[in-house]
């Protein structure tokens, strides 16, 4: 069973926009995914991209060509590559990235490494994600709150 977080609720059903799962992938992959590109999937491709493993060498390349097969497929040229990061921020428990701390300060919080290191690396990956300025950042008082960083 797939595993969505709490504040992506009002979305998962129907996937209408990347889940953060989906999102994790596409950084291990290096693929540049569009909500364009994803809103030219079916439903059923949606639900393979988040259903389909990308943990292993193996599967994260077999997970790349087929995202690449599937927007060519849609879109006619294939999608942007990302550069991989090797130690991705969200594998370090030890390290709380200056966006994340700069955007808690926003709610008065400040997180200390325990609770950092308290956190899975989905999680991690979520408030780092949700920490960029380029993001709409709706959804990360309710991300603080799921992971019990800040009172409800």
């Amino acid at each position: 069973m797939t595993k969505f977080f709490q504040f992506e609720a009002d979305f998962v059903e129907s996937l209408r926009c990347i889940p953060m799962q989906v999102r994790l992938k596409l950084d291990t992959s290096g693929i540049k995914l569009k909500l364009s590109h994803w809103n030219h999937f079916n439903l059923a491709e949606r639900e393979a991209l988040v259903e389909m493993p990308c943990t292993t060498e193996s599967e994260i390349q077999t997970y790349r060509e087929y995202l690449q097969q599937l927007v060519l497929k849609q879109t006619g040229a294939l999608p942007s590559e990302l550069p991989i990061d090797p130690h991705p921020a969200w594998m370090d428990e030890t390290t709380i990235p200056e966006s994340v701390q700069e955007k808690a300060q926003e709610f008065n919080l400040k997180l200390t490494p325990q609770q950092w290191a308290a956190l899975t690396p989905d999680q991690r990956f979520a408030l780092i994600k949700l920490s960029r300025s380029s993001h709409e950042n709706l959804n990360f008082l309710p991300a603080l709150k799921e992971f019990n960083l800040i009172a409800t």
